[in-house]
């Protein structure tokens, strides 16, 4: 059915108000009180008519315009009440009172109009004939008194005054026949006779004329008049009775909207706070979403379990959890502090969330305050303890349920969100999702990435293996030469020569040194950045290209100044560096010249290079040139993209590498090169500050000696336990050495304050040797513990600072380095009792 539209709703129910608002003010009754009005015209016709009557027998009228408009009156009035009665009877009898009041007022008009006239003619008449003559006599005797008798009978027309007036008309008639015809003079005959003839008339109009007056005053409309008032009064009364009940239904109509309206106020503000609650939710949705899409990878976990509490909160709920079943199989939860998850229950989710309907916005919502869904799955959410239950339901293109966010209410009385408030929960759901699924593939590209690199390290390592192995035959060829030569001065008993045994330990160092770089370049590991000194950064780099580099390809490297610094990664650098100076190398098959510079540059502005940009501030720009083949525009515009090659041989990721380290050292690069000309590539890196460079430059601190303090030695390798005893009694020292862990473990919880520190080296691997560190400084809190440990290795900072480790040094021991590592720990430990003395 199609709902009706607001506008025609609204015209209709204003319609029906105005309807009940009109039958409530008594509309009908407007007939009545016409009706009433015109029964007062009735009424105040028939006064006037009676006014005018009496008026016109007392011949105070002069005409009978008056009475004819008396009548008027009263027949409109009568007309008027006809048709407001529904019953017309009593209107009909005061019709037909007015009816035959008409008849007689006709009569009345015409009798006294002639007796008027005659009353008239009678006085003159009188009036001459009592005037006494010339003799003190009337003209005609019993003239006076018949006018006397004629007033009394006009004032009274009864029997008696009739009588009188009779007798006075025969003693007139007698005179006059006495007298005979010309017995009176003729001016008193004729008055006589006319006198006689007017009082005859008189004598007989008067007492009709009476009659006549009395049976209009007789017959009064009153009666009438009260039954048509009686009527209309009843009909006014019921009409008030219908309008009292139209104002009844309108009021119960106004209450009845005013209740619809109250409802519509409590559903709008219902909505409104429906609303506000999901933009709160969606709010802090938005601000998880942003914080998680910048979070670590190592920071999802954390993230995700924060944002499974907040919403938890929002939905009322004691514990939230995210399950993903997809391509990433991952579970997150969190409960409210004294609430645990039952141990199967995240697992038996998952058909349970199939089994129930979702509504349209995709959440799946139950309380047992609601009727029990079907399919018993509601009983067997209520066996799980559960009091409420809400859950948003992502499914894959094969209908298999991929990832599931889910909020229990397990405390009892604890109201459940409405499914109205829960529609931003399937956004969470795809929000925290995509995240941690986005993490993963983050996660695995990194690896592939960090297997890509290592790969290509590998690979240039293979590159490097003969140039290496002469570099390293010559320094073991230095050592032996200077050991003969001592032999042969000890076996002539001469004394052991300290510049040739100098010699010997400088070319120790360099293997030493030069097996260091090949380790950290071929192993790779995560970056570790510190400041770096570009001279030794080039110094290195040029060393082990030299190796690689082929014959008829001379390597020079320009002057560097010492006051550059740069901060980053040393093998990441190195090789920047190195892929270059063996792509140049390969872009010279007939020979020709690679050379390394480097030089420190300012900039005002922003600049964009050949791959990044530089922003205004101080840069150490390491410069790669050659004198090869060079690139045309086209080449030089695509030497950046992974895989793109310009030889059979190539595989395209070096310069890709290049660009990326980099560019994540904050720096860019600058490309110029022509056909034939060459190329030069410019390195441009921040450049780190004074107080950096002074770090970077630091010089070894001298050799400091012991005061005797008892150090605890663990040293895996039997055979080197006595030689580092040797080295840190030499050192000024008391070692106490220990080639089996257990044991180094068993006397420092013996006395925990018998060693000043621990010296932990050649312990089997990197994380035997951590774990035994972080084991000593559980057992002896106050202990410092300087860690040995192979470069090759490539043991974790993260690792070694958790264990309590307070200082790291190469092995095999250094004097020097050991020296210094031991005085800084030691100082350490005193700084430590003096806080704690302190505190």
């Amino acid at each position: 059915m199609r709902p009706v539209p607001v506008g025609g709703a609204a015209a209709a129910l204003l319609l029906l108000l105005t309807w009940l608002l009109l039958r409530g003010i008594d509309v009908e009754q407007l007939p009545f009180d016409q009706a009433l009005t015109a029964l007062d015209r009735v009424e105040l016709g028939e006064s006037a008519m009676q006014r005018d009557v009496l008026s016109a027998r007392a011949g105070l009228l002069r005409d009978y315009d008056p009475l004819v408009q008396d009548v008027q009156m009263l027949e409109d009035a009568v007309q008027r009440l006809h048709g407001s009665l529904a019953d017309e009877a009593p209107v009909d009898q005061l019709a037909a009172w007015l009816a035959g009041e008409e008849p007689l007022l006709e009569e009345f008009k015409s009798d006294n109009a002639l007796l008027q006239n005659s009353l008239a003619q009678f006085g003159q008449l009188s009036g001459r004939l009592a005037e006494p003559g010339s003799d003190g006599r009337p003209a005609v005797p019993g003239a006076g008194a018949l006018a006397s008798a004629m007033l009394r009978l006009a004032l009274d027309t009864s029997p008696e005054a009739a009588r009188e007036v009779e007798g006075r008309l025969d003693v007139l008639a007698a005179h006059i026949a006495q007298n005979g015809e010309h017995g009176l003079a003729p001016s008193v005959a004729e008055p006589a006779a006319a006198m006689l003839a007017h009082g005859r008339l008189l004598r007989d109009v008067l007492p009709a004329e009476d009659r006549t007056l009395r049976a209009l005053l007789s017959s009064p409309s009153e009666p009438r008049r009260e039954a048509v008032r009686a009527a209309v009064l009843a009909g006014r009364d019921a009409a008030k009775r219908v309008a009292w009940d139209y104002r009844i239904l309108l009021y119960a109509t106004a209450v009845l909207l005013l209740g619809c309206l109250i409802k519509l106020a409590q559903m709008l503000r219902s909505r409104a706070l429906a609303l506000r609650r999901r933009a709160a939710f969606e709010h802090m949705l938005a601000a998880v979403s942003t914080r998680l899409i910048r979070a670590e990878p190592a920071e999802i976990g954390s993230l995700v379990e924060g944002a499974l509490a907040r919403i938890a909160e929002h939905v009322g709920a004691d514990r939230a959890y995210l399950l993903l079943a997809g391509s990433v199989k991952q579970e997150f939860l969190r409960a409210s502090e004294g609430v645990g998850f039952p141990p199967d229950w995240p697992a038996r989710i998952w058909s349970l969330a199939v089994r129930l309907r979702p509504s349209e916005d995709g959440v799946l919502r139950f309380s047992r305050r609601d009727p029990p869904p079907a399919g018993g799955v509601g009983n067997e959410l209520t066996a799980a303890g559960l009091h409420g239950w809400i859950a948003a339901l992502r499914t894959g293109a094969d209908g298999e349920a991929t990832a599931l966010l889910g909020c229990d209410v397990v405390r009892p009385g604890q109201p459940v969100a409405e499914t109205s408030d829960l529609g931003p929960l399937r956004l969470a759901l795809d929000a925290l999702a995509n995240v941690v699924e986005r993490a993963e593939l983050e996660q695995e590209r990194a690896r592939l990435e960090a297997q890509r690199q290592q790969s290509h390290r590998m690979e240039a390592l293979g590159a490097f293996a003969s140039g290496i192995a002469h570099n390293f035959n010559n320094i073991l060829g230095a050592i032996l030469g200077y050991a003969e030569m001592a032999k042969e001065r000890a076996t002539l008993g001469g004394r052991l020569p300290t510049a040739n045994l100098a010699e010997i330990r400088r070319a120790g160092e360099r293997a030493r040194d030069l097996v260091e770089q090949i380790l950290a370049f071929g192993r790779g590991g995560s970056a570790v950045r510190r400041h770096l000194r570009v001279s030794a950064l080039v110094a290195e780099a040029a060393a082990l290209l030299r190796a690689a580099l082929p014959r008829g390809v001379r390597l020079v490297v320009g002057e560097v100044p010492e006051a550059s610094i740069v901060s980053g990664d040393v093998a990441q650098l190195q090789q920047v560096i190195l892929n270059l100076g063996v792509n140049a190398a390969q872009a010279m098959e007939a020979g020709g010249t690679v050379e390394i510079s480097v030089e420190e540059r300012v900039t005002a502005e922003t600049r964009g290079l050949a791959a990044g940009e530089i922003t205004p501030g101080r840069y150490v720009a390491i410069i790669v040139a050659d004198t090869g083949c060079g690139m045309d525009e086209v080449t030089r515009g695509r030497i950046f993209e992974p895989f793109f090659t310009t030889r059979e041989a190539g595989h395209g990721l070096g310069l890709a590498t290049v660009r990326e380290v980099v560019l994540g050292h904050g720096g860019a690069i600058e490309v110029q090169s022509a056909p034939g000309v060459g190329t030069r590539f410019e390195i441009w890196l921040p450049q780190a500050g004074a107080a950096d460079a002074a770090a970077a430059g630091a010089m070894p601190e001298n050799l400091t000696l012991g005061r005797g303090e008892t150090l605890l030695l663990v040293q895996g390798t039997a055979d080197r336990l006595h030689d580092d005893e040797e080295l840190l009694a030499a050192l000024g020292y008391e070692p106490v050495g220990f080639a089996e862990l257990g044991r180094a473990l068993d006397a420092v919880r013996a006395d925990p304050g018998r060693f000043d520190a621990a010296v932990v080296c050649g312990a089997g691997s990197a994380s035997t040797a951590i774990g035994l560190a972080a084991a000593l400084r559980r057992d002896a809190p106050g202990l410092p513990v300087i860690l040995g440990t192979n470069p090759a290795e490539g043991s974790g900072a993260g690792a070694v600072a958790a264990s309590g480790v307070v200082e790291v040094v190469r092995w095999p021991l250094d004097s020097t380095e050991l020296a210094a590592a031991l005085r800084r720990a030691l100082k350490f430990a005193d700084s430590e009792r003096g806080s704690a003395l302190q505190s």
